[in-house]
């Protein structure tokens, strides 16, 4: 076993990374590599470089997040919550969605949940990780938020794009309508452009993913990206010499074809259509001259029977084999059945002994694994003329590259490969010394360590210059907070200067273990400028808008999960339409009003009772929370919507019990702020409206007005950050 010493200086303290790949099926071992479109290279690469940044003795952690699956029709491994992968780093599932096991592309509306669940992880840590690694582009929302809501740096690597992608099935001949109802590219390459807005890092396997596949985004900057080509683990893979057959797995291939000692056109890839298949088969089965020369070999993942198999997957095998069918090429073409990842190494070295060649017919490939396995495996390949083969084939010179959407040209790279028997066999020495020299994991780790930190180096400088701007240390405390005191602005937070500078200096004081916040019927501009009138930092979070917007720290983060939420059932044109036809009700201002709220001035003498008037959005079909205040003004907003349900939803989000929040006001609309199982203040200078909450215990009556009686709440609830600076965790 390998020992893994961790030396680091004081000014190095090992990283804890989070890498985050939601969709597939991932575990430690005996991956089902193939099983669908999701379980395919990006599963693989994920897992061993978790496990190789984890051998490297600046790492002090890793933890690779996934969806975790209960779903009978697949192995319960998926219903671990945690599994170990290598010395420092583990395997973390978090339920995400439905329990049972769904394809990527019906994933995008539960990874708000994602990003909740991975906050309340984070927390149960104590320490913040020093960046979060994203990869695909629903792995990047969830990482886009976590980065936002916590100000750590946000590495992604794409394994595949949506432009790309899209290009591609529209060159093959598909309907711009069916691709995007299958595949939902709209909002993968919005998130993708979200992603490249924001990230501070893009990894990218070759030079052509940087300056073709990304170039095709607006948000692309090129300085943001780096190559550092993924590693393989070679001692699974060795030269057609170097080990004995696998016999088993050769009788797999062997009983479909009549003659099985001609060379072989090997094939692995899942039954995707982005992976071409059929356009192989097409090549192959339309040349007499390559049918002669060689069989056909295709391991298109492992089944038990096609009928049961994913809906895109069962129209791709079944046409799989209509087209031998109609090729009649039976004898000829191998499609097994069962070759498990254990048997790939034992698949290449028959190939290579056979003196075949290995194919990859991919109609777009970022990077191309299974050309660098074949390589080390001493067997020649042809690859698409698109994304990383090219960079794999100026590496290992080890084959040729082919314009996948041409079936004739595949054929000819084929038979041109399997021709030459002296260029066949430069050709398998290069690529086993390719290998070694290109694509090591030892290789990749350094670089990416090196690079990482001289982003975290960057990033500390950043936040030592912006500190002073807000109440805290880093970007966001609130993973790491036990208390928060969450205040009303007008008549409670201002309005006496002496006990204010008194708060702020106390808050100062406690920044970092104790959130601050605000809550306002303002908008954000309106309560920033407040704010700035008297002199008070940023809040590390910012109520706005009656309880519909949330905001964190200085940088003004939006919630965007809280959105989602309280989108249900809001219909907002259709509100403004019908509360027009109400007396008594002019709209405020257009800067007074927001996405999800409607604001009123009301003449009272003319509005229907509430009672009346929520009964006549009723019959409208329509639903709405009515807030109306000081007699004079009717806010409405979507159902799930209000201060106090925003203090709530903070609550969950951030994995605090709601008797941890302190909350001050002064008047009626903080009503729903101040009851509960939350602790609350009313402070001295309060509005009579709220005498009713007197004497519930968890409602304190302050005699001191303004912030001197949040002050005096603060001292009655012994309400102080548990654990001194020097003791809690660390955010670096």
């Amino acid at each position: 076993m390998e020992v893994v010493i961790r030396q680091h200086t004081q000014s190095e303290q090992p990283l804890y990374i989070l890498m985050i790949s939601v969709h597939g099926l991932i575990r430690s071992s005996e991956l089902e590599l193939g099983r669908d479109a999701d379980t395919g290279g990006q599963t693989k690469y994920v897992v061993e470089v978790a496990r190789a940044l984890a051998r490297h003795r600046q790492v002090d952690k890793v933890d690779l997040v996934t969806r975790l699956v209960d779903d009978p029709a697949i192995s319960p491994d998926y219903t671990t919550a945690e599994e170990p992968l290598a010395e420092g780093a583990r395997l973390v599932r978090l339920a995400c969605g439905p329990r049972r096991y769904i394809r990527k592309e019906m994933l995008w509306p539960h990874l708000d949940q994602m990003v909740d669940k991975c906050l309340h992880f984070i927390r149960q840590q104590g320490r913040l990780p020093d960046l979060i690694h994203s990869h695909y582009a629903d792995a990047a929302y969830v990482g886009q938020q976590l980065s936002l809501l916590l100000g750590i740096p946000l590495v992604h690597t794409g394994h595949s794009l949506g432009r790309s992608k899209r290009e591609r099935l529209l060159a093959s001949g598909r309907r711009p309508s069916a691709i995007e109802r299958q595949f939902n590219l709209t909002r993968r390459i919005t998130v993708e452009e979200d992603v490249l807005k924001h990230a501070s890092l893009i990894i990218t396997s070759t030079r052509q993913e940087i300056d073709e596949q990304y170039g095709m985004y607006l948000n692309h900057d090129a300085r943001r990206c780096v190559v550092i080509p993924p590693g393989i683990d070679t001692s699974r893979f060795s030269p057609p010499h170097r080990r004995r057959l696998n016999h088993d797995v050769r009788q797999k291939v062997g009983k479909f074809l009549a003659e099985p000692l001609k060379p072989m056109v090997l094939a692995i890839s899942r039954p995707s259509e982005r992976k071409n298949l059929e356009g192989l088969l097409a090549a192959y089965g339309n040349d007499t001259a390559l049918k002669d020369k060689a069989n056909l070999v295709v391991v298109a993942g492992v089944r038990e029977d096609i009928r049961q198999m994913e809906e895109a997957q069962r129209s791709i095998m079944v046409d799989l084999l209509l087209d031998i069918d109609r090729h009649d090429i039976w004898g000829k073409v191998a499609i097994p059945k069962h070759i498990g990842q254990e048997d790939i190494p034992g698949l290449y070295q028959i190939a290579a002994r056979s003196r075949g060649v290995f194919v990859n017919p991919a109609l777009t490939e970022p990077f191309g694994l299974t050309l660098i396995e074949a390589a080390a495996s001493g067997l020649p390949f042809i690859a698409p003329d698109d994304g990383g083969p090219r960079d794999i084939v100026a590496n290992c010179r080890s084959g040729l590259l082919a314009n996948t959407l041409d079936t004739q040209d595949i054929a000819d790279k084929l038979k041109q490969a399997l021709a030459d028997r002296q260029q066949w066999r430069v050709w398998s020495n290069n690529g086993i010394q390719g290998v070694k020299r290109h694509y090591s994991w030892e290789a990749h780790v350094n670089r990416y360590v090196k690079t990482v930190r001289t982003l975290l180096h960057r990033e500390k400088k950043r936040v030592r210059r912006h500190h002073a701007l807000a109440f805290d240390v880093g970007d966001s405390p609130m993973p790491l907070v036990q208390r928060v005191l969450i205040s009303d602005i007008d008549n409670t937070l201002i309005g006496d200067k002496a006990s204010l500078a008194e708060l702020i200096a106390w808050l100062r004081a406690n920044a970092g273990r104790l959130g601050f916040g605000v809550a306002t019927g303002r908008s954000l501009e309106k309560t920033l400028k407040v704010l700035k009138a008297w002199r008070i930092p940023i809040p590390d979070v910012l109520i706005t808008a009656v309880g519909t917007e949330i905001y964190y720290g200085r940088k003004l983060i939006p919630d965007t999960a809280w959105l989602n939420h309280i989108r249900h059932l809001w219909r907002r044109e259709a509100l403004a339409e019908a509360l027009s036809r109400i007396p008594g009700l002019a709209l405020q201002p257009p800067e007074d009003q927001r996405e999800f709220k409607l604001s009123y001035i009301v003449a009272p003498e003319q509005m229907p009772p509430l009672r009346d008037l929520d009964r006549y959005l009723h019959q409208h079909k329509l639903d709405a929370q009515l807030i109306y205040s000081h007699q004079k003004f009717l806010d409405v907003l979507p159902i799930r919507a209000s201060k106090g349900h925003a203090i709530r939803y903070l609550a969950y989000k951030w994995g605090l019990p709601l008797k941890n929040f302190l909350i001050a006001g002064d008047s009626g609309n903080d009503t729903e702020m101040l009851v509960g199982d939350t602790l609350a203040v009313v402070v001295g200078n309060h509005s009579p409206e709220l005498e009713p909450l007197r004497g519930l215990e968890q409602v304190y009556f302050a005699q001191g007005h303004c912030a001197a009686g949040i002050l005096e709440g603060l001292e009655h609830y012994g309400f102080v950050a548990t654990g001194d600076a020097k003791d809690r965790p660390s955010t670096e």
